[in-house]
Formats: C-alpha cells, structure tokens, sequence
C-alpha cells in the first residue's frame, strides 16, 4: 500500500485555514520518550543511508515543478504581484539537473525581487534530503514520537553545526518514518538569512510534504512557504514589510531509463545504436542515427 501524508498537503492546497485545522488534527501528542527495540544514533545512520539511496534513486526520474509566488497585500488578502514558471526536470546519467520551461508568464513581482538563492532553495532545499554525507554538517537532536495522519514518525530538531559562507542551510523539524527510515515531513527555514541593511536576502519558514512514489521511497510532493519579510530603511525610503506567499508542487514522477532498445536494421543485419553502418562499394555509410543534412 502506498503511504502518503498528501492528504494534509492537499488541505493545504485547497485552503491555508483548513490547512491549519486539519494540521491540528492530523498531528497526535508528542511522545518523549526513548525509541524501543533501537536507538536514536541507529535511526540517525539508518535514515542517512536511505536518504542516499533515495537521492540516487530520485536521478532516475523526471518530474514536474510548478512554482507560484505572491506577494500579498494584507489591506484586501489578495496577491498584487506573482511569479510563475513551470519547469520539466530530468537528470543526466551523471546526475546533472536539466530543466525545460514550459510556462512562465511575466513576472509582475514589484516589491520583492527574487535571488538566485531563492531559486537553489526551490531546487535544493526546500525538497529537502538528508544524506549520509550531509549528516556531519548537522546537530539532530531527537524530540520524541509522534503520529502525523497515518504514519508513526520520530520528531528530530535538526540545525547546521556551522555557517560556511557562501552556504545555505536547513533549520528546523523534521518528520522520520518510522517504518522506512526517510524524511516525510519538514518544517523549518533556510539558513543563513543575510539581514544587513540594502543587502537582504530573506526567505519565509516552509513546510514541505512527501509521498511514497512506485510503493518504495519518499518524494517531496508539495511544499508552502509563507511570512512577513522586513527590509530596513535606507537611502531616505522607509522600512517595508512585505507578505510573501509561495506554492510549489512537484508532480508526474515517472522513472525513464538512459539506455535505449532501439534497434538498427541495414541491409538485414542488426546494428548497434551509434555503431557505423557497414561499408557499401568499400565506403562507409553516415551514421545511421544521425539525419541527413
């Protein structure tokens, strides 16, 4: 069966106040106590090492990413500028990103102006992954149990033991199946947020859901950012406040393969992809996956 926290997510989706409810009923008491039958270090190392293997695993599939920024204006509620791009994502045999955008209509933000941290943390944290060669950069301490919609989790504060600057961070809470060993839920802040006064380079606290993907592992699904970001005054302009809503979902995984079957026939013998054609009068022929001019 697959297992999901999507209901939650999709609350979410459909209204923040319902979200907010249904958050409240969706999360049961935290539990502090001790793990029974392991301990935390064990559950540490054992969801390190399937966090890597669910990010090798992850660079087999392309999926969708749909990325929706307001800035609100809190007089009415409603959104006076926004941000939208809808991108295909798929990845290189060596794991390289390659991004397709199939939308993206003027951007009509006016008060805020995005970075190009605000695009890595869309890319690279908010989905966010702990592995095991991210764990040293980390102080997880543990909190308890705790049942978030169907699941049994185990709640770790999680925070970087240094700032390396020119880095960016995760900080806050996240969720640990208790059954695979992978992050389900998050909720927190990228960190380092530069606050000097001209130079701000902030971003609101996030929560990001996962869902179990072809019944094996744990996929960012959804994920809702939302805050007030205060700029300082300067240059004779005055202090501002602005509420920044932002919506990104991540859908239609489908795992692709880099290794192709199709077959070549010439002249009724079978022919390797990108192997030369045979010789015809004793000249060799064009390649046969390459067109014509």
């Amino acid at each position: 069966m697959i297992r999901s926290l999507l209901a939650l997510a999709l609350v979410a989706i459909a209204s923040p106040l319902a979200a907010q409810n249904t958050a409240a009923q969706g999360f049961g008491p935290l539990d502090p106590s001790q793990p029974t039958g392991t301990t935390v270090d064990q559950i540490i190392q054992k969801m390190g090492s399937r966090e890597t293997a669910f990010e090798a695993a992850r660079n087999e599939y392309e999926f969708r990413q749909t990325v929706k920024i307001d800035t609100i204006n809190d007089d009415t509620g409603r959104p006076d500028g926004e941000y939208q791009q809808v991108t295909d994502i798929t990845f290189t045999p060596d794991g390289k990103r390659v991004e397709h955008v199939v939308f993206a209509p003027q951007n009509t933000l006016e008060r805020v102006i995005l970075t190009e941290n605000d695009m890595k943390d869309i890319a690279e944290r908010i989905p966010f992954i702990l592995t095991q060669a991210q764990l040293p950069d980390y102080n997880l301490t543990y909190l308890g149990k705790q049942r978030v919609d169907e699941l049994d989790t185990y709640v770790f504060d999680c925070s970087p033991k240094t700032l390396v600057k020119g880095h960016r961070y995760f900080q806050g809470k996240v969720w640990v199946d208790q059954q695979d060993n992978e992050i389900v839920l998050v909720n927190g802040l990228n960190v380092p947020q530069d606050t000097r006064r001209g130079h701000e380079d902030l971003s609101p606290p996030f929560t990001t859901y996962y869902e179990q993907i072809d019944g094996n592992y744990w996929f960012p699904v959804y994920t809702k950012a939302e805050g007030i970001l205060h700029f300082q005054a300067q240059n004779g302009a005055l202090s501002q406040d602005d509420h920044l809503r932002a919506i990104v979902r991540f859908t239609n995984y489908k795992k692709f393969n880099f290794h192709t079957n199709i077959k070549i026939t010439y002249d009724g013998q079978t022919i390797a992809p990108g192997a030369q054609q045979p010789q015809a009068n004793g000249q060799p022929q064009p390649d046969a996956q390459k067109p014509k001019n």
